[in-house]
């Protein structure tokens, strides 16, 4: 069973930016599919973003766009992902999500089946 394990979360104000970090315990270079999802307290876990690992595409959730990017370091079988202009609404846990199963939309949490701990992400106003 792979291993995540994120870090690099904390409390900004509106408008600031952060970085979260996952590294994964394999390869990630081989074309697998990994994502960001946050989950705010009452609230079902969302999809934030999405990459293939080759490079070759990467998915946004609608809220994201613009301000967020996700990318990987091969060398260092990390994901990472960067939130810009960030909003009270981001507010959230943050979880990485890999072995993803083939065929289902990326934003649908029941299709990765290893997840790392959270880190916790707070934008004030």
């Amino acid at each position: 069973q792979v291993q995540l394990v994120e870090s690099g979360g904390g409390s900004v104000q509106a408008g600031g930016s952060l970085r979260v970090s996952c590294v994964v315990s394999k390869y990630i270079g081989g074309g697998d599919l990994m994502a960001w999802f946050r989950q705010a307290p009452g609230k079902e876990r969302e999809g934030v973003a999405a990459i293939w690992t080759d490079g070759s595409s990467t998915y946004y959730a609608d809220s994201v766009k613009g301000r967020f990017t996700i990318f990987r370091d091969i060398t260092k079988n990390t994901l990472f992902l960067q939130m810009n202009s960030l909003k009270p609404e981001d507010s959230a846990m943050y979880y990485c999500a890999a072995d993803y199963r083939y065929g289902g939309a990326w934003y649908i949490s029941s299709h990765y089946t290893a997840w790392g701990q959270g880190t916790q992400v707070t934008v004030s106003s």
